[in-house]
Order: structure tokens, then C-alpha cells, then sequence
């Protein structure tokens, strides 16, 4: 009886005996389930290290918080050179009679924006890849000599995408007006020209940094790069995009606009003016845009959707940041729901509260001339090493597709007419063909202060070139900014 009990008590799963595997089976599991939880939260952290490093290394690195790492590696590394993609060295670093290490600009005021300097934390392409400048990828024999016999590796040379020739002739256009000038490549997004106005002499920042920094050269901004940092009312350029804003709310029906223009339009009490008060009569859509028609353009954009106006903006990078390697500022336009009658006659036309860089306007109308895509602007073609061994090539690299082939084919044909029609009849006979628009942006509380834009893009069937240029409190832009563009435009066909 007892030998009955006893298997029973065997063989009964509830005992203590046949309780303690299970126990174990049950803390074995958890265990394991505890150590693929911590096992994928390592390989997530190793796997976010890893991209962050690749995404933001560089720029962390670059970054004005990381100075003491940068001037350690200044403390073992010769700064690189600056070389235009034509080979001309932009920036270097020679040694004085005493042994000091100097950064030398063989091109002075030409290049000062875009090039920048590297002291005093620097500006332009000397901040934007300052810790590229600062590493060697010289051949490993050549770093362990030095290393052993206490001399600094040379750094790696930028190999940027500007152009001495269009450099040169965009500084000389602008001459002693207050301005910037940026020409790109529209199918690749590559800056072939960036100035700006007032100039500096970047070889005597340091002399004149007091100067430069001080409240009697305030009003010069003279540091300030007017291409990438200045903020401007767009005036008529900004009619690009209300055109192409009519153009998706009527399709194919654009054909059909007609607006008779007596030199001014009053809505709701509001009256805005063509400009000098010139009557345009009978219009069209091309004549309206082509004549840069004040009165029209209102009567288009009182009659758009906000919406429209909102979207297409946004999509063109108003109110967005840009992916550039120097200091810029925002573009900025002002529409949302709310936005009352006057504000609007205003945004429609380039005013009001609507401020742009003239890089951005570079942006936009290459664009139109690379049939909708946007292509992000890009200074560095690549780097290379000391003996010429390319490191790192930078590629061209696509924002978005803004718009349609129908809608570039429009607004092509509409920039041309400015040209062989409009406001910019003193380019209609050139060997080249352009399309473009002209803008005159009222400024300042001073009623007739005018800032002179042009933006354009050659030739017109198969577009290689594309420029923006404002000349500050100039006046009408076919009369200031035009002829800038067309100097820029020779030294790019006759000067090669």
C-alpha cells in the first residue's frame, strides 16, 4: 500500500519533485526573453551610432561648439587650399619670415563672400568645411615620417564647382553698387558665381576685424553675404509663382484670361499701382506677366485660392530651411487662411511681408529652367589629397519635382516673351537666347525706393546657365539688374 502511495507520489505532477523543473523551465525563458530585449536595444544603439555618425559626423565636427577638437588637429595639420574648379587656388596657408602660418586669398575681394576666412570663427567655404581642411589623407608613409619627425601633414584641398571667369565678371558687373549676384547650374545645382556687395579684403580680416564689428560699419554689413544671407521683398519676380498658381487652378483654360489695365486697380477700398503708373490695355495671361502688369497680377491673386498660393509656396521652399553648407537666412512669405484683402493684393505681387535671398530666387528659376526639378545648390566638386588623389566627389543632388513638363513649357514661353516683348527687350538681340523676369521691390517707408531684380536662365531650348541678380535701391530692374545678368551671361559665351 505504502509502494502504491509512493509511485502515485511520483508520478503526480503537482509534488514538489515534479514542480521544480517546470520553475525552471519558466525563469529559463524569461531570461532569454530579457536577453533579446537587451540584445536588440544594443544592435538599435550600435545601428543609430552608426547613421548618426554618417549623417551628422561631419557637421558635428564642423560644427563652432567643437573648436578644441578642430584646433588640435590645426596643431598637427596645414590647412588645405581652395581651388576654383578651373584650378585656381582661392585660399592657402604660407609661412611668414617667423615661422607663422598665414591664410592667403590670391584673388582678394573677388571671392570674399563665398571663400569667407578662417579666423575668428570663420565664414563662407572656410567655416562650411573647416574640418575637411583640417585632415590629411596624405599616403600613410608620408603622415608616419612626419609624425616621427614632428612635422604637420598637409590637409585635404576643396575642389569647388565656382568658375574664375564668371566670378570674375559677375564682381566687375556689380562695380560699386550694393548687391549680390549667384549663378548656377540649373540641371545640377552647382554654384558657378556667388558675390556680394559691399566687398571685404578677406587677406586683412584680421587687421580690420575692430572695424568690420563695429557700430560705424554697421550700416555697411560688409561681412554680410548678401547672396545666401541678405533678405529682400521679391517684387516682380515673385509673379513667377503666382502665374504658375493661376496656371493649376485653370489648366488648360489660362489661354482664356484677359484683363484690361488703366495703370492701377482698387479692390475693397485698396488701390495698388502699376508701376510709374503705366496703362497696359488689353492683356492676356503671356502679356500680363511679360509687361510685369501690376493691376492684373492683384486681379489674378484676389481671385486664387489661399490654399494655391500656400501649398506652391511651401513647395518652393518658403519658410523652409536649405541644405547648404555656409550661413543663409530663410525665405519668408506670409499667407495662410487669414490673410486679409490688402495683404494679399500685396503678396501676389512681390511685396508686403515676403522676403527672399537672392540664392533662393537662383533656386527658383533653375527650376523652371530644368524643366520643375529643383536641384540642391552645391559649392565642392570634390576633395582630394595633397598629391591629387580625389577623397570624397560630391554629387548632384535632387530637392523635388515642383513641376509639371506642361506647366515649365508655359512659363519658358512666358520668360521669353519678357525678353522678346517685356522688360527685358535690351537682351532680345544677343547672339544667346534668355528668358527671364525683371522686378522692381519697393522698399523702406520712402514711396519710390526700389530694389533692381533680375533672374534668368540661356539658353532658352536646352538651358546650361542660371542667374539671379539684385542691385540694392536702384530702381527698375531692366534698367540696373539686367545688364549685370547680360555681363555675366558674355563671359559665359564669349570668354571660355
Amino acid at each position: 500500500m505504502e509502494k502504491t502511495k509512493q509511485r502515485s507520489a511520483e508520478a503526480d505532477p503537482r509534488n514538489e519533485q515534479g514542480k521544480k523543473p517546470r520553475k525552471k523551465r519558466e525563469k529559463s525563458g524569461e531570461i532569454m526573453i530579457l536577453t533579446y530585449f537587451f540584445l536588440l536595444i544594443f544592435v538599435l544603439l550600435i545601428g543609430y551610432l552608426v547613421y548618426f555618425q554618417f549623417t551628422y559626423g561631419e557637421s558635428m565636427a564642423n560644427s563652432p561648439y567643437n573648436r578644441k577638437r578642430q584646433n588640435q588637429l590645426a596643431q598637427k595639420v596645414v590647412r588645405g587650399q581652395i581651388l576654383s574648379n578651373d584650378g585656381e587656388v582661392l585660399a592657402k596657408t604660407e609661412t611668414d619670415d617667423e615661422g607663422n602660418e598665414v591664410r592667403v586669398y590670391p584673388y582678394g575681394r573677388t571671392f570674399a563672400h563665398v571663400v569667407g576666412y578662417s579666423i575668428n570663427g570663420g565664414s563662407g567655404l572656410e567655416a562650411g568645411y573647416n574640418i575637411r581642411l583640417l585632415k590629411s589623407h596624405a599616403s600613410i608613409f608620408k603622415r608616419v615620417r612626419n609624425l616621427t619627425s614632428g612635422q604637420k601633414n598637409i590637409g585635404d584641398n576643396l575642389v569647388t564647382t565656382l568658375d574664375t571667369n564668371l566670378q570674375e565678371a559677375a564682381y566687375d558687373a556689380l562695380g560699386d553698387s550694393r548687391g549680390a549676384a549667384v549663378v548656377m547650374n540649373p540641371k545640377t545645382g552647382a554654384v558657378l558665381a556667388m558675390v556680394s556687395k559691399p566687398d571685404y579684403n578677406p587677406n586683412e580680416v584680421g587687421e580690420l576685424w575692430d572695424y568690420y564689428t563695429s557700430q560705424e560699419s554697421s550700416g555697411d554689413s560688409t561681412l554680410l553675404n548678401r547672396a545666401t544671407q541678405g533678405l529682400y521683398p521679391p517684387g516682380s519676380i515673385f509673379k513667377v509663382l503666382t502665374t504658375l498658381a493661376y496656371l493649376r487652378e485653370h489648366d488648360d483654360q489660362y489661354s482664356d484670361y484677359h484683363y484690361q489695365c488703366d495703370g492701377y486697380i482698387e479692390i475693397d477700398g485698396e488701390r495698388i499701382n502699376c508701376y510709374h503708373n503705366e496703362k497696359h490695355g488689353s492683356l492676356d495671361l503671356e502679356g500680363s506677366f511679360a509687361h510685369s502688369c501690376n493691376s492684373s497680377f492683384v486681379h489674378i491673386g484676389f481671385n486664387l485660392k489661399k490654399k494655391t498660393m500656400i501649398d506652391l509656396c511651401r513647395s518652393f521652399l518658403f519658410n523652409s530651411k536649405l541644405d547648404i553648407p555656409i550661413a543663409y537666412s530663410r525665405s519668408t512669405v506670409a499667407i495662410s487662411r487669414a490673410t486679409t484683402v490688402d495683404q494679399m493684393m500685396q503678396t501676389v505681387i512681390g511685396q508686403g511681408d515676403t522676403l527672399v535671398t537672392p540664392l533662393h530666387m537662383a533656386m527658383m528659376i533653375s527650376a523652371i529652367a530644368n524643366d520643375g526639378k529643383m536641384m540642391n545648390p552645391y559649392f565642392v566638386d570634390h576633395i582630394e589629397n595633397e598629391a591629387g588623389a580625389t577623397v570624397k566627389t560630391y554629387r548632384p543632388k535632387k530637392i523635388g519635382l515642383l513641376m509639371t513638363t506642361e506647366e515649365t513649357r508655359i512659363m519658358k514661353k512666358f520668360m521669353s516673351a519678357v525678353v522678346n516683348e517685356g522688360t527685358a527687350t535690351s537682351l532680345r538681340d544677343e547672339d544667346y537666347t534668355v528668358a527671364g523676369k525683371t522686378g522692381s521691390a519697393e522698399y523702406g517707408t520712402t514711396k519710390g525706393n526700389s530694389h533692381s531684380w533680375f533672374i534668368c536662365f540661356s539658353p532658352v531650348n536646352d538651358p546650361e546657365i542660371a542667374i539671379s541678380v539684385i542691385v540694392e535701391g536702384a530702381g527698375e530692374g531692366s534698367e540696373y539688374a539686367v545688364p549685370v545678368a547680360r555681363k555675366i551671361l558674355d563671359a559665359y559665351y564669349y570668354n571660355q
